[in-house]
């Protein structure tokens, strides 16, 4: 989001730093004096750029520390623009024990030089600008223990085996290892690791070493300070003898071939060869294999076969008693997996219905689609968009009645995973013969059947009055009585279920969510009034300030304007609402790759009621709250459903919906509890309790707490020529 700033007055200044922002960054490191370490400093520097800190530290070292940021004509800040050097606290991967937050500017009364005293602790900060539009303004500094010189000795490592023996000094039955370590250099343990044989991996060492392999064996051992100072290797040699035993039987074994086949049985690329042996008596002691003709090898693990052709994998055991079972093998094939299918499908779509003399289809036109894979894996799923929304499955003919222009976009993937590019088929369907346009009481083109806020679950299908079933539940009429709702969609439902537009169950499921939802019930009811329609009427009754533009659209929605740059603001200053519930539909139509940025404000005075302000537009940012729509991964930290300034949301908190899709938005004010749902999911709360969330409230704010305004008006942003987004629907219930 843009946003314009002041220079800051030295009062404001003064109280930024007694509300604790502070805290600074440094370059090194003095020399010890006589009385141990001196406290280190670090300095961040500022200057125009906004994606960026001029200069600032990668690392320090436990301790207090002094913390400079300058933001000054010296540092190259020609703008006087403010600038902050914040700490997060509230990320749990990064170190929250600084709560720093400087806002400085070459105007303030420190000339944009300002220091802080802070105690720094192991670990990561993350330091960013809280400034919106200076996102990219951010790094880490990483913390490093303090301490009184460096350690350079390597730790000392010692091992001790135990274990009942025989008379030869051989451990009967097993040996336990136990390694310890000591660091004389000062900075301590860090970690103790042993490996088994002369060859095998370094494994972390956490407790005793149980051996109960029959033969001859040896630990190395080794450990690393935090310093990183590892010690020279050490072993130990011991053997293991089996107790004991009257066990004369040896062990059993089997083994499995696993993968991916071909209809001839052939394993495709690769085949799993995994071995199992158990010994009721002494107990397995090894277990052997063998490729073909090839030497034993020690079975560890599963043994994958990659090469083409014919394979035997020959098996045994050895119990501890030293009986050894007889030699096992398995065979099959392996070969090379088929040429990779990188065709994707091809498709294609074919209008049909009767036309009028202008071309267009009378009444309906049903759409079919075919698809074909000449890659050779076949096709695996079609699918059809419908003007812009979501892609959905393919099973049948597509028939489209609804009076208008109409893009059916198509697609199709096959079981290797190609997706075509998209086809497209675009045609008008007129109003015929008589057949009147659908008279729908609601709208409602949503994929679920949606009552309120419970989600059925249930298909949004088209029923043969060519209306959604959502339209007619018309869940948001003002209804008198729950039971009076109640009753209404049990008549809707049951003349559904006798047309076969639903089954039985979807009846229940449909009535369940009815009954859920709670319309009807005092405080529950609906209500919602239009304020924009899509009719040319209701869109002039929107009033725009500022730069950026917006356009009524022949189906009912508007869009922000590709030519007129700036930011700027739709507003409707028909009425204030206090308490409400505003529901509406938006698009992201941002062109290429990008995301477009924009937000719904609310509860905002009268763009010209402040004087001060030289551009109306920014009565809403300042006094009003902007709920935010921004599906973009990087940039602005404030995703879709943030409350700008005040509460931030990541994209995992909103999920993201593919670009060109519309959008359920329904923002619910309940005197400072604002609560915002995307597709009937519920995103966000937040309660108004205090001031913005990167800096204290503006001197005009109303309310010493910081809250804002308990009525206000309603309005649309837009951020200028890239930023393109289409809203619809708009309609707003006072609760």
């Amino acid at each position: 989001m843009s946003r314009r700033f002041r220079l800051w007055t030295a009062v404001l200044a003064s109280v930024l730093m007694v509300l604790g922002l502070t805290s600074t960054a440094a370059h090194g490191r003095p020399d010890n004096g006589p009385e141990g370490a001196a406290e280190q400093v670090l300095t961040w520097t500022a200057g125009d750029p906004i994606d960026r800190y001029l200069t600032f530290p990668a690392t320090a070292v436990a301790g207090p520390t002094t913390i400079v940021f300058e933001n000054s004509a010296a540092t190259g800040n020609t703008t006087g623009m403010p600038h902050t050097l914040t700490f997060d606290v509230s990320d749990p991967e990064y170190n929250n024990d600084v709560p720093l937050n400087i806002l400085a500017n070459p105007g303030d009364d420190q000339g944009g030089r300002h220091t802080a005293q802070v105690t720094l602790t192991p670990g990561r900060y993350r330091f960013h600008c809280t400034i919106p539009g200076h996102g990219a303004m951010q790094g880490i500094l990483t913390v490093t223990e303090g301490g009184g010189g460096e350690d350079t000795t390597a730790p000392e490592t010692a091992a001790k085996v135990e274990g009942e023996r025989d008379a030869d000094g051989a451990y009967i039955g097993h040996a336990n290892v136990t390694v310890s370590a000591t660091d004389t250099g000062g900075s301590g343990v860090d970690r103790i690791e042993y490996a088994l044989g002369a060859d095998g991996a370094w494994q972390p060492y956490t407790g005793p070493v149980m051996v109960h392999q029959v033969g001859t064996h040896t630990v190395r051992h080794r450990a690393t300070d935090k310093a990183g100072n590892t010690s020279a290797e050490k072993a130990v040699d011991f053997a293991v003898v089996a107790p004991p035993t009257d066990d004369k039987a040896p062990p059993e074994t089997s083994a499995t071939v696993s993968g991916e086949k071909n209809e001839q049985g052939e394993y495709i690329d690769m085949a799993t060869v995994t071995v199992t042996a158990s010994d009721t008596g002494s107990g397995v002691n090894t277990i052997e294999y063998a490729l073909g003709t090839g030497a034993w090898q020690p079975y560890t693990a599963p043994v994958m076969v990659h090469r083409a052709g014919s394979h035997t994998v020959r098996y045994r055991a050895t119990d501890r008693a030293g009986n050894a079972a007889a030699e096992k093998s398995v065979t099959f094939t392996v070969v090379v997996p088929p040429a990779e299918d990188t065709t994707p499908p091809e498709t294609t779509a074919t209008v049909t219905g009767a036309k009028n003399s202008d071309g267009a289809f009378v009444t309906s036109a049903t759409v079919t689609i075919a698809a074909a894979d000449t890659g050779g894996s076949g096709v695996d799923k079609v699918e059809y968009s419908l003007d812009g929304g979501p892609y959905l499955a393919y099973g049948s003919p597509v028939v489209v009645d609804r009076v208008g222009h109409h893009t059916v976009l198509h697609r199709a993937t096959d079981k290797a995973g190609n997706t075509s590019a998209a086809g497209r088929v675009s045609f008008d369907v007129a109003q015929g013969g008589g057949v009147p346009a659908p008279g729908c009481p609601e709208y409602d083109e949503r994929l679920t059947v949606i009552v309120g806020t419970v989600d059925s679950g249930v298909p949004n299908r088209m029923t043969r009055g060519r209306c959604t079933v959502g339209e007619l539940i018309e869940d948001e009429k003002d209804w008198s009585s729950h039971a009076l709702f109640l009753k209404h969609v049990d008549t809707v439902l049951d003349r559904l279920l006798a047309e076969g537009v639903i089954d039985a169950r979807e009846h229940r499921t449909v009535y369940r969510a009815a009954r859920q939802s709670g319309i009807g019930k005092p405080g529950q009811n609906t209500g919602y009034r239009p304020l924009f329609d899509g009719s040319a009427a209701s869109f002039a009754r929107w009033q725009h300030v500022g730069g950026g533009s917006f356009g009524l659209n022949g189906d009912g929605s508007m869009t922000s304007g590709t030519t007129v740059p700036g930011m700027g603001m739709l507003w409707f200053p028909q009425r204030r609402y206090g308490d409400f519930s505003l529901k509406l539909r938006w698009r992201d139509d941002a062109p290429g790759t990008g995301n477009a940025n924009s937000g719904v404000f609310v509860r905002f005075p009268g763009v010209h009621d402040h004087p001060e302000e030289s551009r109306p537009e920014w009565v809403a940012i300042n006094y009003g709250h902007e709920v935010q729509v921004l599906d973009r991964p990087d940039g602005d930290m404030y995703k879709t459903g943030s409350v700008y300034g005040f509460d931030r949301l990541g994209l995992g908190g909103a999920g993201v919906t593919p670009k060109g899709t519309w959008n359920d938005y329904e923002i619910r004010v309940e005197g400072q509890h604002y609560s915002v749902f995307r597709n009937g999911v519920l995103i966000n709360e937040f309660d108004n309790t205090g001031g913005q969330d990167f800096s204290p409230p503006r001197a005009g704010d109303p309310g010493t707490d910081g809250r804002r305004y308990a009525t206000g008006y309603i309005g649309l942003q837009v951020h200028g020529t890239t930023d393109v987004i289409s809203y619809r629907d708009i309609r707003i219930k006072e609760l």
